[in-house]
């Protein structure tokens, strides 16, 4: 599937003017957008990213973002099902060494089947797991 899945990271950096990535993923969005890819999130990170705006920036700014991605004809959703949820969880206890969210293997899990190499997110995790971040993944600091 020609798309860019969206990962909190990603939202986040797009959402938060502060963010140091946030020039950077918002062009990286645009550009994904221009050239006709579709985005493609899951409830999952759908739910991170209004816990983590509010909590950051408040509950306007993640109303704001709300009614931004509600409905949008240019955002795929994809939901957990209860066989993506069980790949997800086989993921997260596989992978002993990294430190992977659920979250994030749910992510994985919808892009291996989606067949989505590239994901908008500052998480070096989805680099770990074999996909392409953009605009780049943020280093983690002694972690795997």
């Amino acid at each position: 599937m020609k798309a860019l899945f969206v990962d909190t990271g990603g939202w986040m950096a797009c959402a938060d003017a502060a963010d140091p990535a946030h020039a950077r993923a918002s062009a990286a969005r645009d550009t994904a957008l221009e050239t006709g890819l579709a985005l493609v999130t899951t409830d999952f990170v759908v739910d991170e990213t209004l816990t983590l705006l509010r909590v950051r920036l408040g509950l306007a700014a993640a109303e704001a973002w709300w009614r931004q991605v509600d409905g949008s004809s240019r955002l795929r959703w994809e939901r957990i099902s209860v066989e993506r949820f069980d790949k997800a969880r086989q993921l997260f206890f596989r992978y002993r060494d990294k430190r992977f969210s659920f979250t994030d293997c749910t992510s994985f899990v919808v892009m291996q089947e989606l067949k989505i190499a590239r994901a908008l997110s500052t998480d070096a995790h989805f680099r770990q797991m074999g996909f392409q971040a953009v605009p780049g993944a943020v280093k983690l600091r002694g972690r795997s």
